[in-house]
């Protein structure tokens, strides 16, 4: 099966500085985070890693499409219960 994003909902873990958002294999979930870091680079805010939650969001709605690209390249080199997504996944 493909991973699908069918659900266009993302919450900021304060945690993880992260933004959690979900993905879909058939009938099974799995969980993303892209971090704060990764989220400044895909948004072109180099420099900045310590965006405020509303920032992170606002980057993530803003770069959804190649997000969900580079999740789908981290899934397809293994299936795992959760992936984190990083600085390095946006080249």
């Amino acid at each position: 099966m493909t991973l699908a994003f069918l659900n266009p909902s993302r919450s900021f873990d304060e945690s993880k500085k992260a933004v959690r958002f979900i993905g879909h294999d058939g009938m099974f979930e799995v969980r993303f985070f892209i971090e704060a870091a990764a989220l400044a680079k895909a948004g072109a805010r180099a420099g900045r890693t310590q965006l405020s939650e509303s920032e992170c969001l606002t980057a993530f709605d803003a770069e959804r499409k190649s997000i969900y690209d580079v999740a789908r390249e981290a899934y397809s080199h293994g299936r795992r219960t959760y992936y984190t997504l990083t600085a390095a996944d946006f080249r």
